[in-house]
């Protein structure tokens, strides 16, 4: 299923029936540059140290520990999700210029082409034209994407 999909995250167990976590990693790392920056996180009850020591030695980012506290993990996924967010799209960051970061704002908070226009003070179609920019700035097929990427990577408050 990994191979079909390049996911965002992986959250793994580390006992599993047919392939340990700690062999997933091993495989992604295997394969290449293609997983290099998809975050990998194990989620397991094993608070064996030698076993947190060798997922972190393959490339782990980190190794929660159950009971789960879901804030924290939460906190984790957003840091390393934000994390990758950035690496990605740092360079188009400088590109998108204020128009831009506002349409986006405002489609993040679910507002319609029609509604930004009016609260920006400027045409639909100018609006489009600033979300289409954006999108293809940041490498996404959709003005919604796009509104996450840059939500999630920290340029633009939802």
């Amino acid at each position: 299923m990994l191979l079909k999909a390049q996911p965002d995250i992986i959250l793994s167990d580390v006992n599993m029936p047919s392939m340990s976590g700690l062999e997933v990693l091993e495989s992604l790392t295997e394969i290449g540059p293609r997983f290099a920056r998809v975050p990998f996180i194990f989620l397991t009850a094993l608070n064996d140290r030698e076993d947190e020591l060798r997922g972190r030695r393959l490339g782990a980012d980190d190794y929660v520990t159950k009971p789960i506290d879901f804030d924290v993990l939460h906190a984790i996924m957003k840091a390393r999700l934000r994390s990758v967010a950035r690496m990605n799209v740092w360079e188009s960051r400088c590109d998108l210029n204020d128009r831009e970061c506002e349409a986006l704002m405002w489609a993040a908070r679910g507002k319609t082409c029609e509604d930004i226009a009016t609260i920006m003070s400027i045409a639909e179609r100018t609006v489009n034209f600033h979300l289409n920019n954006a999108r293809n700035k940041l490498g996404v097929a959709t003005r919604i994407q796009a509104a996450v990427k840059a939500t999630i990577a920290g340029f633009i408050e939802p």
